[in-house]
């Protein structure tokens, strides 16, 4: 952590980061950020060389918050199953469940086939992440992706068109923001501990001296 600021505001982000020499701030190569409008404007002014990146765990969360809205159509149907932990078989990376896991799974799918096609579009965009290939490859995946997939998952599909280009940017170096969610989940903790701060200034420097290593 190198700064914290007192503001969520556009301009006063590009104010204080305009503050570092422009040598550093040449420097910079990538930029990792979630899908918040204002990120794009920031770092084209603020950082004139780096490529924008965004995460990819933010980006498959747009996938996951659809995926369980499909869930629900099909609750009552899967409860009948008795299965324990449903939204989680259909949650988790398939690649990751256990023998009687994907037994299970296997049972709920037979309960729809639209449910069935949903979990399995939700797998291969899951896989296009995973696999290791160039930009140019990754959106020729997920080009065709969308093209299959619009009528299940329409949000992810309009995040994808509207931000194509600085997902596809992942697939350069694999970069996440996922040490910036460990941060977040720390500040998160010593303000609890604190039992929050009344003062800014205050939280501003037990922040810098608890990330300064």
């Amino acid at each position: 952590m190198l700064e914290v600021i007192d503001s969520h505001k556009q301009e006063e982000i590009i104010k204080a980061l305009l503050e570092w020499s422009l040598e550093l701030r040449e420097g910079v190569e990538e930029v990792c950020v979630d899908m918040w409008g204002g990120f794009a404007k920031v770092i084209q002014e603020v950082f004139p060389n780096a490529e924008l990146v965004f995460d990819r765990f933010h980006v498959m969360k747009k996938i996951i918050d659809e995926l369980k809205n499909i869930m629900k159509r099909f609750s009552k149907s899967i409860r009948k199953l008795k299965i324990k932990y449903w939204r989680y078989l259909l949650l988790k990376n398939g690649k990751d469940l256990t023998k009687e896991e994907r037994e299970a799974l296997e049972r709920i799918l037979l309960c729809s086939k639209k449910l069935r096609k949903a979990y399995e579009l939700k797998e291969e965009f899951r896989e296009i992440y995973e696999t290791k290939q160039s930009v140019e490859e990754a959106k020729t995946q997920f080009e065709e992706w969308m093209q299959q997939s619009s009528k299940f998952y329409s949000d992810t599909v309009k995040t994808l068109q509207n931000h194509f280009d600085g997902i596809c940017n992942y697939f350069r170096n694999r970069t996440t923001s996922g040490v910036m969610e460990g941060i977040n989940n720390k500040i998160k903790l010593i303000k609890r501990q604190a039992y929050g701060f009344t003062n800014f200034e205050h939280l501003q420097i037990r922040l810098l001296a608890a990330f300064s290593d």
